[in-house]
């Protein structure tokens, strides 16, 4: 049973728009960054929610890998193309702006893509997808990051936890939403082990040694002096269990992530220079928006989306199982509990809003308190 206070949803969005204007942020870039942290938490995606707030984008703010203001420059544009260079601002901000053109795009000529190159993190990649799901449309998204995961037979961390998501409408309550790392864990899920004093399961991450850890601070700290990295989907560092096939597509997303758009890539994205100070972390995502107008029409397209779902979750179970679940759908399933509750927070990140709220002496009080 989950026993962590509640914060309400205004309360919560209000604070750390209030926050990241304190440290230089626009208040409507505010506002599209602390919508896209608090949808994290209505997913019960806790790794990249409030949990983040201050230790990605306020530390990296304070620590000058992060710029509050944001600078969208249009490289190059066509009538279904789109390229940005967000000289290293808010991550969310331009990806915001690049789905509005996108889906403008879509619904004239049926399709478009777009890349982003010196952006930052741009939260949860669901987010993004989801803005052109929520309009009828077929949603593709995908981001390289830091270096994490190592290749196939290999034990240096490489590749990014690179999601490769997807966002599609149908006929039921939610949209499909597949939103995963192409690694068995992403590192925030590590952040919030350790942040939780929790372990992290036995196998989600290889050693130069080929020893076993387990203690999360410890994988972090492993992870930064590239002692360790974390298993592709499958596992790794043999191909026993497939592991190729997370490699691979980590591999396609790093490379869409980069090339569509002429920026940098893997051991460039550390966010650590030479010398082993802070640096820009130059990020790249990429974004593809289809309109099923274009082919059978949208109510054929949700419908048979819908029922393709339907006739999954029917389907046999498992000994010992009662229910089986389609993509987004145990997400939608949390938002509804949680909706009227507000965001859970642990000890550590109650700690974390009062320490901000007390610093920049805001008038709040939190229903923890």
């Amino acid at each position: 049973m989950d026993n962590r206070p509640y914060v309400s949803w205004d309360l919560m969005n209000n604070f750390m728009i209030d926050v990241f204007k304190v440290y230089g942020v626009p208040e409507q870039d505010a506002k599209i960054c602390a919508d896209v942290l608090l949808e994290s938490d209505r997913r019960g995606i806790e790794s990249h929610g409030c949990n983040r707030f201050k230790p990605i984008y306020i530390d990296r703010i304070v620590n000058g890998t992060l710029l509050p203001k944001t600078n969208i420059e249009i490289i190059k544009e066509t009538p279904t193309s789109v390229v940005m260079d967000a000289h290293n601002g808010m991550g969310m901000v331009a990806s915001h702006k690049m789905m509005e053109m996108l889906i403008e795009k879509a619904k004239k000529y049926g399709m478009a893509g777009g890349a982003i190159r010196n952006s930052t993190h741009y939260g949860i990649a669901g987010y993004w997808t989801d803005m052109a799901a929520k309009q009828g449309l077929i949603g593709v998204t995908g981001t390289n990051a830091r270096p994490s995961i190592a290749p196939t037979f290999g034990v240096e961390n490489m590749l990014g936890t690179n999601p490769l998501t997807f966002s599609m409408p149908t006929d039921e309550d939610f949209t499909f939403c597949l939103d995963c790392a192409t690694s068995i864990v992403q590192r925030g899920k590590i952040e919030y082990y350790a942040r939780s004093d929790k372990p992290t399961p036995e196998g989600m991450v290889v050693t130069h040694d080929g020893s076993t850890v387990t203690d999360s601070k410890e994988i972090l700290k492993m992870l930064v002096e590239g002692k360790a990295a974390l298993a592709p989907l499958g596992g790794g560092p043999s191909d026993e269990m497939a592991g190729y096939k997370g490699y691979g597509y980590a591999t396609v997303v790093e490379i869409l992530s980069s090339a569509l758009a002429g920026g940098e890539f893997m051991k460039a994205l550390s966010g650590v220079s030479a010398d082993g100070k802070p640096q820009m972390f130059h990020l790249g995502h990429f974004f593809f928006v289809v309109d099923p107008e274009s082919f059978m029409g949208l109510d054929t397209f949700k419908k048979i989306a819908g029922e393709i779902c339907r006739q999954l979750r029917s389907s046999s179970k498992a000994p010992g199982y009662e229910r089986i679940y389609t993509a987004g759908e145990k997400e939608h399933l949390v938002w509804l509990e949680r909706k009227d509750k507000g965001v859970p927070v642990n000890e550590a990140v109650q700690k974390e809003l009062i320490k901000l709220r007390d610093e920049h002496n805001l008038p709040y009080k939190f229903e923890f308190e």
